[in-house]
């Protein structure tokens, strides 16, 4: 049972809570963030306390600034490609700068909140759809074709898929209890078994990118436009209406143009000390409550781990974080993802249900942004011309005749 008196900080109605739950809750979004991390490590030359920093201390901000589990993770499709092409740090570094600054001017104008009107339920259900089915994707792809990077990838597909579905059965029955938390104790003597070099305490050499034109152009091109219908629609729009629908009022401050600022800072950091790219997600706010947290300690707490470790191990965290087990992190995304999909349930009628569907299938087989520009078209065209002449014209030929049969008395009054 969870303990009942955890410790509290009140603060403005909403009081940060940090207990087993909270613990539990806070590990809970790990199966996105330290597969990438590790790969931009070991693959693009980032170093470990670069990578660890900007995303401990954005935790840190989001606990403090929304007061609710709202998660940290990096940039998916700009990460994924700067991994799949080798993009060196000053690339990426460039990138996260673009980032920053689009996205803080997008806050700070209130743009983004008046765009964010535009889009309705059903459109950000299938951003949701599309999210979950991007994340139990991840999860197949870390059991079927393990990177290098993992000690994991000498096991045969068949005993990482087994183990992947034993951690997923029982996340889902247990979920309530904190069980990230034995996954989680797990993993860690499963890194400390399989490293074998030579601890050293500090943080790992952390240095200010070589920027060009020719960093930004590259940038630009191939890793921000990529990524901007992402993390306009999922890191802001998505993860605000998440919040809502999990916390209600309390959920009053997390917004989309302040999500925008949140992220745009945290990228801008991250640019200027060559880290990783960072944005906020409604998956991992699914994440985060499905295991139990609900208040901004969750952030806290996880943030202040990871920038003890960046700052506190980061000089040998590399060859540790290779050993983390891949089916934790398959089973705890797959589990976020399923959850995450759940959130279709509220859907009304047969027209949100298809849009939602064709806007969540669409971005996960091909381009969100494509799915969008879409579902917008369907729903103020399409959409309009639906609820003006359809609903109208069928209860009236369905009135007439009875109408026609009864007249309505006259009323004395009139």
């Amino acid at each position: 049972m969870v303990s009942t008196t955890p410790s509290q900080l009140e603060s403005g109605g909403q009081s940060f809570r940090f207990d087993r739950a909270e613990l539990a809750g806070a590990v809970g979004d790990l199966g996105v963030l330290v597969p990438i991390a590790v790969a931009l490590i070991v693959k693009n030359g980032l170093t470990p306390t670069a990578v660890l920093l900007p995303a401990g201390l954005l935790y840190v901000v989001a606990g403090l600034v929304y007061r609710l589990p709202v998660p940290v993770q990096p940039l998916k499709a700009f990460g994924a490609i700067a991994i799949a092409h080798g993009f060196g740090a000053d690339d990426i570094a460039a990138g996260a700068l673009l980032m920053g600054v689009i996205f803080v001017a997008l806050g700070v104008s209130g743009l983004l909140d008046q765009v964010a009107k535009v889009f309705p339920q059903p459109i950000i259900r299938g951003i949701q759809l599309s999210v979950g089915l991007l994340f139990c994707q991840l999860a197949w792809k870390l059991v079927s074709a393990t990177p290098k990077a993992f000690t994991d990838h000498r096991h045969s597909v068949w005993w990482l898929a087994g183990a992947t579905a034993l951690i997923i059965a029982a996340a889902l029955l247990l979920r309530r209890r904190q069980i990230t938390l034995a996954f989680i104790a797990i993993a860690v003597v499963a890194m400390v078994l399989t490293f074998h070099g030579s601890f050293t305490f500090g943080p790992s050499a952390v240095h200010f990118p070589h920027l060009s034109w020719t960093a930004f152009s590259a940038a630009a091109v191939a890793l921000v436009l990529p990524q901007l219908p992402l993390s306009f629609a999922n890191s802001c729009l998505a993860t605000a209406d998440t919040a809502r629908a999990y916390f209600g009022d309390a959920a009053r401050r997390v917004r989309p143009g302040r999500l925008a600022i949140t992220l745009g800072l945290a990228n801008l950091f991250a640019g200027a000390i060559s880290g990783m790219p960072v944005c906020h997600g409604a998956g991992g706010m699914t994440a985060h409550r499905s295991f139990g947290a609900r208040s901004g300690g969750a952030p806290i707490m996880l943030g202040s781990v990871l920038i003890a470790l960046a700052l506190a191990t980061g000089a040998t965290l590399t060859a540790a974080l290779a050993g983390f087990p891949v089916p934790i992190l398959a089973g705890l995304l797959t589990v976020a993802g399923l959850v995450h999909i759940t959130l279709l349930k509220d859907l009304r009628g047969p027209w949100h249900w298809a849009l939602a569907l064709a806007v969540g299938i669409t971005g996960f087989l091909s381009n969100l942004a494509i799915a969008l520009l879409g579902a917008l078209l369907i729903w103020f065209i399409g959409g309009g011309l639906y609820r003006r002449f359809g609903p109208a014209r069928g209860p009236a030929r369905r009135r007439a005749p009875q109408d026609r049969r009864a007249p309505r008395p006259a009323n004395p009054a009139d």
